[in-house]
């Protein structure tokens, strides 16, 4: 059974909870309780984990051998032991859990339905994408959740095949979510190590518990990600592989220097502008949060630390701070690689996103703390790319022909701009080319899009305002007889009436 089978299966369980009461903004946390109640049994059964990471009493089979009222009180009793728990990582997951179920024959429905549900790719893909493919489920169905953007996983493993982290490095994640980028990149290190056994039982320590550090505001999404992480064997330190807190606040300053730093920090404006990003430490004050994240990544990097992350597009030509931030960065990092993404691959439409690849001091030099960059090679995945969604769904072969760019051998030295190949989606810009003719913006682009118009092309403007004006005259005549159809009657006059009055008011 496939991923997206099971998220359809657990997304029609939304009408149990419908029944007793519980939204659609509630679902989604109601069913991880017990999901992970599930997915930790059916883990330890597999031999992913070698031990039950919950109490006896707690688990599983626990509820499954129960029904009626007998069942429900034991669950919230459960969940109020889990919270209690002397594991850290358990109390840490469960920490304020309780259900709102109130009928007990709903919560049999529950569990006898995740019994029926085969779970072999769950268990290989992890809970975090059953989560995201739900959220996404919720933003597209319910139109809520529009503000937030995950990573999609072909995105997250091409990243990971070009950064290539090793065991004994340290990899964070200053906006983890639901952890994908940290256990995409556990995922790469066991594979190159034969699930870790080709590394000395310290090293395997240190894989398990301080490789990987992140950090998530939201506590309900941090609770997802401990439960993914532990489910991969993954347990970090004393608060878990994600720790609890606001990175562009004191907590952010806490986190230790990287290896490696993989991530994609929450699009838009910081609540409270600049006042929210309460560290000292960062030299360019801006209520943009992308750039405010940008700082504390190339600064958390190590000298030789490697990076990659996701910023749209307003980070690479914003001016004033922007254009600060962008020379402080290639000032003391070598900005090697610009990744154009196509837009459609986020649950949001049309938001237009970058990956950017860096690395702490020179190629030559780590140390170097000025003028490493010397030339940007920026691949367009963007131009004249198909319209991706549900029905043109983003792939890994949609990112081959990259990959291949990103580890040719030799990248090729250019002076200016490589015209070497013009209509190539890979091209190299100088340092210097940057500064004089971008000044400094990274929003470079050199191909046409085949379904642009020119300009000089277009109607005359009163002319597609008048086709504008009728293409709206005609999806409100639309909207008018669906509202008829509907039976709103009522309402719909008083929108006619509305509208009547507004274009009255505009030719006077």
């Amino acid at each position: 059974m496939s991923n997206n089978e099971i998220v359809q299966k657990l997304w029609n369980l939304c009408d149990v909870l419908r029944d007793d009461g519980i939204n659609y903004s509630d679902y989604v946390t109601e069913l991880v309780l017990l999901l992970f109640i599930k997915m930790e049994f059916e883990n330890t059964e597999a031999g992913i984990l070698q031990q039950h990471k919950l109490p006896a009493g707690c688990r599983w089979l626990d509820l499954t051998n129960l029904s009626g009222l007998n069942l429900l009180n034991h669950y919230r009793q459960m969940l109020l032991d889990l919270s209690k728990s002397s594991d850290h990582l358990i109390a840490a997951i469960y920490a304020d859990a309780q259900t709102r179920l109130r009928e007990p024959r709903h919560l049999e429905q529950l569990i006898k339905s995740l019994d029926n549900i085969d779970w072999f790719s769950a268990k290989r893909d992890g809970l975090g994408d059953l989560y995201e493919g739900l959220l996404e489920k919720n933003a597209s169905e319910t139109k809520s959740g529009a503000g937030q953007y995950f990573t999609p996983r072909p995105l997250i493993d091409s990243i990971i095949r070009c950064i290539q982290p090793k065991a004994g490095e340290q990899i964070q994640d200053p906006a983890a979510g639901t952890a994908g980028f940290l256990i995409a990149a556990d995922a790469y290190i066991k594979q190159q190590t034969d699930e870790l056994y080709d590394l000395d039982e310290k090293a395997q320590r240190f894989q398990r518990n301080q490789a990987f550090v992140g950090m998530e505001l939201v506590p309900g999404t941090r609770r997802l990600a401990l439960m993914n992480c532990l489910l991969h064997g993954m347990e970090g330190d004393d608060e878990g592989v994600v720790h609890l807190g606001n990175t562009l606040g004191q907590a952010g300053s806490q986190l230790p220097k990287a290896d490696v730093i993989l991530t994609n920090p929450p699009f838009g404006t910081a609540k409270g502008g600049e006042a929210s990003v309460t560290r000292d430490d960062f030299t360019y004050k801006t209520s943009n949060k992308q750039l405010v994240f940008l700082q504390h990544i190339y600064r958390n990097l190590k000298a030789g630390g490697r990076a990659a992350v996701v910023l749209p597009d307003n980070v690479l030509f914003e001016a004033g701070v922007g254009s600060e931030i962008r020379r402080d960065l290639m000032n003391k990092c070598n900005l090697h690689t610009i990744l154009r993404l196509p837009t459609g691959i986020f649950y949001a439409q049309g938001v237009k996103t970058n990956v950017l690849f860096f690395t702490k001091g020179s190629a030559s030099n780590p140390h170097q703390d000025e003028n490493c960059t010397e030339q940007v090679w920026v691949y367009d995945l963007r131009s004249n790319m198909p319209s991706f969604g549900k029905r043109t769904p983003f792939g890994d072969q949609h990112l081959q022909a990259f990959e291949t760019c990103y580890h040719a051998s030799e990248r090729q030295q250019s002076h200016g701009v490589d015209d070497a190949n013009p209509e190539s989606r890979w091209r190299c810009f100088s340092r210097d080319w940057i500064k004089t003719q971008k000044a400094d913006s990274l929003d470079i682009a050199w191909l046409k899009d085949q379904d642009s118009v020119e300009a000089a092309n277009l109607p005359e403007p009163d002319v597609l305002a008048a086709e504008a004006m009728s293409e709206l005259t005609e999806a409100l005549r639309e909207l008018d007889g669906l509202m008829l159809a509907l039976g709103a009657g009522d309402q719909a006059k008083i929108q006619r009436d509305l509208l009547s009055e507004a274009l009255v008011l505009k030719d006077d």
